[in-house]
C-alpha cells in the first residue's frame, strides 16, 4: 500500500511539473478568493516565524551562502518575520480593519474620490514585489467611512500574494460591503518586479486594473468624472 501510495504520489508530482511546464510564464488566475488551506490559521504566528527561518535557511544554504557571515546570519530569521508579520500580514483575518461607519450629517452627495494610494503587494507566481497606486471613489448611501480606513483596506489586501486583477476585485467588494453602497469604483495602477526584474525584463511597462459598480458602471457620465479626477480621462 505504502508503495502503491508513493507511486501516485511521485505521478501527481510528474504532472504537476507538467502543466506549470506547460502554463509557462502565462498569467493564470483561479479564484475571487485568495487561495487558503482551512486549516491555515491553526498554527500560530511564533510557531510559523520558526518553521519558516528554518526552511528559508536551508534554502540559502543550498544555494551555497555562508551563514556564519555576520550580515547573513540574521537573515533568515528576518524573512519569516518580514513574510508573518508584514508582507504577509493581510492573509490573517483577524487583521482585517474595523470598517466604522458614520452618519453623513453633511449630506454631501457626490463621489468622494480617495487617489494615489500607496501600495506594496506581492506576485503569487514568483513572490517578488507589485507596488503601484490606488485609487478610489464611493457615493455616500447615508454613511460615510474614515478616510484612513479605505487606505487601511487597500494595504489589507495587498498584503499577501496575489494577481492584480483579484487584489482590485477584493478591495472594490470589500469596499462595498463596509459601505453599504453599490457606487464604488477602484482604478491600480502597478509595476511587477517579475515583469521588471527578470523574464522580459521591461522596466517600463505598467498594468492597470479597474473595478466599476453601481453609478460607475452603469453611469458613463460618473465614470467619466472618476477618470478625470485621477488624470485617466480619455
Amino acid at each position: 500500500m505504502k508503495q502503491k501510495e508513493t507511486l501516485l504520489s511521485t505521478m501527481d508530482i510528474e504532472l504537476s511539473k507538467e502543466r506549470m511546464e506547460e502554463l509557462g510564464e502565462e498569467h493564470v488566475g483561479t479564484s475571487l478568493e485568495t487561495p487558503l488551506r482551512e486549516d491555515a490559521f491553526e498554527m500560530d504566528d511564533d510557531l510559523k516565524i520558526e518553521l519558516i527561518e528554518k526552511h528559508f535557511r536551508e534554502i540559502m544554504n543550498i544555494m551555497g551562502l555562508d551563514l556564519s557571515d555576520d550580515s547573513l546570519k540574521g537573515t533568515p530569521h528576518r524573512v519569516a518575520k518580514m513574510y508573518v508579520k508584514e508582507v504577509f500580514s493581510g492573509l490573517n483575518p483577524k487583521n482585517k480593519p474595523a470598517a466604522k461607519l458614520f452618519e453623513n450629517k453633511y449630506k454631501y452627495k457626490e463621489m468622494l474620490v480617495e487617489k494615489d494610494i500607496t501600495f506594496h503587494s506581492h506576485c503569487e507566481h514568483h513572490f517578488v514585489p507589485i507596488y503601484g497606486k490606488a485609487h478610489v471613489a464611493y457615493i455616500s448611501n447615508g454613511d460615510v467611512i474614515g478616510l484612513s480606513k479605505i487606505n487601511r483596506i487597500v494595504q489589507y489586501y495587498s498584503k499577501r500574494p496575489q494577481v492584480q486583477e483579484r487584489l482590485t476585485m477584493q478591495i472594490g467588494n470589500e469596499l462595498k460591503e463596509a459601505l453599504g453602497t453599490t457606487d464604488v469604483a477602484v482604478i491600480m495602477d502597478a509595476y511587477h518586479m517579475c515583469v521588471s526584474s527578470r523574464g522580459v525584463q521591461d522596466t517600463n511597462s505598467s498594468t492597470v486594473t479597474s473595478f466599476y459598480s453601481g453609478k460607475f458602471e452603469h453611469d458613463e457620465q460618473a465614470r467619466n468624472e472618476f477618470l478625470k479626477y485621477i488624470n485617466l480621462e480619455k
